[in-house]
């Protein structure tokens, strides 16, 4: 038979989703993969009902429908203090993810540039192997994850088009400053560069950080893309929606994607989403204190049993090292092979550090924490942690 097209080639199963399936096996507990188990607000679940019961069945605007437009634009002028000037620079998405596709997709040719910030998201790695651009990869260290922007502007060639950026970071929960991102946009407007921004988990915030989306600085709305969704905020990972807010030129080539790709996000789902904004304001509130306290035990713990902890500022992840392990114990040689020690010794699941670096040794002595779970389900995990290795 004729072989399958080339762009397949490199791709397979995520370690996410085998470490998933190695630990469903043994009925233990998923720290790994980001799939947050907690309630979806009963607001957004009430509103979905009722379209269903309303036969809000039929496609939508390939956009989204108007009231979540504009209700995403609102917010997005308010909070993240975008200059987007009407409902038409917003498109609603199937999950941040669809959004990421349709923007790359209107951006970018093959054998174009785009620097991505180590570690990184793999699902962005990956899409854009499959855009076929060239990628370039700038690290950033332990335990704030600062950016060294003298090796960034080295990175830089004639052929770099994009960056991509996400703040608060997926897995190190940096949040990249107002001075960050000045920074940046220093250099993006100097080399005349385009930035897809991912700010899907803009309300969780430790410490005292603050939130910054590059486009709300003068002079890089006309050259960024930001993305978001409601997964992450209002625990509803299946749901699958998310928005894009960019400039005419660009919204418009993506909107055209977006209905070649999916047609329209779920538009009962779009509906029930809409209430999220009706919402009172301690909903985000009592989210961070929940998640402060989670936070602290899934750290904390960590910190007990041997690893290292760059504490996250933002996001719901710990990217914590276990190289003081690897020299006293058996089975934390590398990232894989303590993944598995985990998973046979605790009952408790992670992602292995090399998933989020270009060199996979880079990532050897790192594991990915998510603590996006019940509180009762997440000391149960950490009890294992203890009991295993305290």
């Amino acid at each position: 038979m004729k072989p399958l097209a080339r762009r397949t080639d490199a791709l397979a199963q995520s370690d996410i989703r085998a470490i998933t399936k190695m630990v469903n096996a043994v009925q233990g507990i998923n720290l790994g993969q980001g799939i947050c188990d907690l309630p979806t607000p009963e607001p957004i679940k009430a509103g979905a009902r009722q379209a269903i019961a309303d036969n809000h069945s039929i496609y939508t605007n390939y956009a989204g429908i108007r009231r979540l437009r504009a209700a995403i634009l609102e917010k997005t002028r308010s909070y993240n203090k975008i200059p987007a000037a009407n409902d038409e620079e917003v498109m609603v998405s199937v999950g941040s993810t669809g959004a990421f596709v349709a923007a790359i997709f209107a951006l970018l040719e093959p054998d174009d540039e785009v620097i991505l910030f180590e570690p990184f998201y793999g699902y962005h790695r990956n899409l854009l192997d499959i855009v076929g651009v060239d990628l370039k990869y700038v690290s950033t260290q332990p335990p704030d994850w600062a950016i060294d922007f003298d090796a960034l502007e080295r990175a830089i060639t004639p052929k770099t088009k994009a960056l991509v950026i996400t703040t608060p970071n997926n897995p190190t929960g940096k949040v990249w400053t107002r001075a960050d991102l000045e920074q940046l946009l220093a250099l993006m407007q100097k080399h005349d560069l385009f930035a897809i921004t991912d700010e899907i988990y803009e309300y969780m915030l430790y410490d005292g950080h603050e939130h910054v989306s590059l486009a709300s600085l003068p002079g890089a709305y006309e050259r960024t893309i930001t993305l978001s969704g409601f997964s992450k905020t209002y625990n509803m990972t299946g749901w699958r929606l998310g928005y894009a807010v960019a400039p005419p030129p660009v919204i418009e080539k993506m909107g055209l994607l977006n209905d070649l790709f999916y047609i329209c996000a779920p538009a009962p789902l779009q509906y029930g989403v809409a209430e999220a904004f009706e919402m009172a304001e301690t909903y985000f509130t009592e989210m961070m204190d929940a998640y402060n306290a989670k936070r602290q035990l899934m750290c904390e713990t960590l910190e007990r049993i041997g690893f290292d902890v760059a504490w996250p500022q933002g996001a719901y992840y710990v990217l914590a090292s276990f190289e003081p392990l690897a020299h006293t114990r058996p089975g934390f040689d590398d990232a894989a092979t303590a993944s598995r020690t985990l998973v046979q010794q605790a009952g408790v699941a992670t992602v292995p550090g090399h998933s989020f670096f270009q060199e996979p040794e880079r990532g050897r002595y790192f594991l990915r924490f998510c603590y996006a779970k019940e509180m009762p389900v997440l000391e149960q995990a950490c009890r294992q942690l203890v009991e295993a290795y305290g």
